[in-house]
């Protein structure tokens, strides 16, 4: 969308503690990926913890093997670039290994106007609207967004309704 930025929230759950050696790669790598989004062109804004390796310290609804992934960018296409079109995308193809398989979707994103830093708040708000409501421009996935492209060969596979 014209003069506006786009907000992204991933949000997954570890499978093991976050000191676990099931996890241990994934944990080791948080700072070097997110330092790389950092570079990217296009890169906006990233919520962060205070203890580094992404936001990793931020528990929802008191469960702290939930890792929310929230950030602000350019354009769809500068998303899209980094998460796969860079070594991101070697992650997150293994990410079964380190994460649940959620129940519920639990990727979002809607659009922001430029300088604007969601918080986790307004993030699992969007989130909440995208599962009562589907794609809307309130709140939408990849495929509300005819130019998102990549995700039709590396996205999540969805499962279609009855």
């Amino acid at each position: 969308m014209k003069d506006m930025h786009l907000a992204e929230l991933n949000v997954g759950r570890l499978v093991a503690a976050k000191d676990d050696p099931r996890v241990a790669e994934f944990m080791a790598n948080l700072d070097r990926i997110n330092g790389l989004a950092k570079r990217m062109p296009g890169f906006q804004w990233m919520m962060e913890g205070e203890t580094g390796a992404g936001n990793t310290d931020t528990a929802i609804d008191g469960d702290p093997l939930f890792i929310p992934n929230l950030s602000v960018w350019e354009s769809v296409a500068t998303l899209e670039t980094f998460v796969w079109g860079t070594v991101h995308k070697k992650f997150y193809e293994r990410r079964a290994e380190w994460f649940e398989v959620l129940g519920a979707m639990h990727f979002v994103m809607w659009w922001v106007p430029p300088g604007h830093r969601p918080g986790l708040g307004e993030a699992l708000d969007r989130l909440d609207h995208l599962r009562a409501h589907g794609d809307s421009d309130h709140a939408f996935g990849w495929r509300h967004l005819p130019a998102a492209t990549m995700h039709r060969t590396h996205g999540c596979r969805q499962t279609e309704v009855a």
